[in-house]
């Protein structure tokens, strides 16, 4: 069967394939279906944006869908930028203008006061609604200035502490092994596996959250 990733965001699947590579499935992108729009992110909440999507395309593909959505959440920002992660300097900012914002918003913080932590959420849904979500964090704090070439969004400015390395100077395969999207989708995975191995890839007998 095939499994949509409810993304266009080719870091994001780049990472994702290789997370499901061992479910007995077909991992499919939008990419293979240019006619479907996801709905703007305007939850308030991870899950509530990473549902929204998820349901966009299980309804549009008629598919399985997994969709995920992710954030930095800075602790002497007040938690921001959170889920408006991608926009939070404006729409179509790139990478580095993002990194670059909240660089300059904690100009002057001490290293020991720039606690922050990822956070993804990953829904599945089927066309008849929502199944379930499951969630992934990873904690460090962010640099004082853009360090490393890899990953995207705000990998250059968060430094974690066990390998002493950003997110963007960490190898693929480092990166998955620790990232917060790396444990949401091999916790996702994982269910999926056992519902898979039971024959109910519907969800089986657990809690529908439908929208």
């Amino acid at each position: 069967m095939t499994v949509v990733l409810a993304t266009r965001n080719r870091g994001k699947l780049a990472e994702i394939a290789e997370l499901l590579k061992e479910l007995p499935v077909t991992v499919g992108s939008l990419d293979e279906f240019p006619q479907v729009q996801l709905p703007e992110e305007a939850g308030s909440t991870f899950a509530e944006n990473a549902s929204l999507k998820a349901l966009a395309a299980a309804q549009a593909t008629g598919c399985l869908a997994l969709g995920d959505d992710s954030g930095l959440e800075v602790e002497a920002l007040g938690g921001r930028p959170g889920v408006l992660s991608a926009r939070y300097a404006g729409e179509g900012a790139d990478y580095p203008t993002l990194c670059r914002k909240v660089l300059a918003e904690l100009a002057g913080v001490p290293r020991g006061c720039r606690r922050a932590r990822f956070v993804c959420v990953v829904a599945a849904a089927e066309p008849t609604g929502i199944l379930w979500t499951v969630r992934g964090t990873c904690a460090g704090y962010v640099t004082e200035e853009m360090r490393g070439r890899g990953g995207f969004g705000y990998d250059p400015i968060f430094f974690y502490p066990a390998l002493g390395r950003t997110f963007a100077e960490l190898t693929p395969t480092e990166k998955n092994a620790v990232s917060h999207r790396g444990r949401a989708f091999r916790r996702a995975g994982a269910r999926l596996a056992r519902e898979f191995a039971a024959g109910d890839h519907g969800g089986g007998g657990g809690r529908r959250e439908r929208l």
